[in-house]
């Protein structure tokens, strides 16, 4: 059965996308990240446009980080405080973004720069995960402690100036990198189509020192208002987001995420890391692979501006 996308002006199939969405809600649930740095380069690789992924998937996203951040809300875990400040740089980050995504598609060279950023930051992403949970396990496996980070230990940037403290998270530090966090993740998400969960969650766990379960719901928290912001941007700015897509692909990942949670729980957190790390790979492999093959077609047409 097809339907036809309006803004990507091609028809697809609709159990095809629905069951990208469901296979990733399903993904999503049972690692608990967000599904958009798997779902973007999906819709690339069943022939979306690059263009039209990108643009689509963040209102895919915001929609399945709002119930997670309701439910985080209700607990008291989302840090309110660290939020803002990442969100100020991601404000900017996403506003960046979306204007540097306008100058590669005017430009002809989005499809080339997504690529590689995926094959970057995917690759170097799943590697740490990758070689973290084999360790892990490893550790498990001759029976020594698990290593643990406590939260508010001090690297080299705590000794930057405009020091903040974050009760929720039990940290005080500087506001300069936290900005430039979110800033990254508002950029990259721009970018990229993704929440920036796979990159912030870390990043906070593992630099500043956050709590896991903080990290989550701070997380969700900025890719809720990131997400919006991305999708506003890429509708007004680029008339990129195609919301039939959109609503099939939120479908799809709600249904997927419900079965996603009840498998996760079943799974050791290392070995959830591994299988994780070793999807995140697959995909950098995958969209490298498709960078360097042989185009089906050596040409394109392109409508361009007369010559005067």
């Amino acid at each position: 059965m097809s339907i036809y996308l309006p803004i990507a002006e091609l028809p697809v199939n609709l159990f095809l996308i629905l069951s990208l969405g469901i296979a990733v809600g399903f993904l999503s649930g049972m690692f608990g990240v967000g599904g958009g740095f798997l779902m973007t380069p999906l819709l690339i690789l069943v022939g979306i446009p690059p263009a039209i992924a990108v643009a689509s998937v963040p209102s895919h996203m915001a929609a399945a980080s709002l119930s997670g951040a309701m439910s985080y809300w209700r607990k008291r875990l989302v840090d309110v405080g660290l939020g803002l400040v990442l969100l100020s740089g991601g404000i900017l980050g996403t506003a960046f973004g979306v204007w540097f995504f306008a100058f590669l598609l005017q430009a002809g060279q989005l499809d080339l720069v997504v690529g590689l950023f995926y094959v970057i930051l995917l690759g170097i992403v799943g590697g740490i995960m990758l070689v973290e949970s084999v360790r892990a396990m490893v550790r498990a496996h001759h029976g020594a402690p698990p290593i643990v980070r406590r939260p508010g230990t001090h690297a080299w940037f705590h000794g930057l100036p405009l020091k903040l403290r974050f009760r929720q998270s039990r940290i005080y530090v500087s506001a300069i990198p936290v900005t430039l966090i979110g800033f990254g993740i508002g950029f990259f998400g721009a970018i990229m189509g993704v929440g920036g969960g796979f990159l912030l969650i870390p990043a906070l766990i593992y630099l500043m020192r956050v709590p896991t379960t903080v990290s989550v719901a701070t997380s969700l928290f900025l890719t809720l208002c990131t997400m919006l912001i991305a999708t506003v941007l890429h509708a007004v700015e680029n008339h990129t987001v195609d919301i039939v897509l959109a609503l099939i692909l939120m479908i799809g990942g709600v249904i997927g995420a419900q079965f996603g949670v009840r498998a996760g729980q079943a799974i050791r957190a290392e070995q959830l890391r591994l299988l994780l790390g070793l999807l995140v790979v697959g995909v950098a492999i995958r969209v490298a692979v498709d960078l360097v093959a042989h185009p089906e077609e050596l040409f394109s047409v392109v409508a361009t501006e007369s010559l005067r």
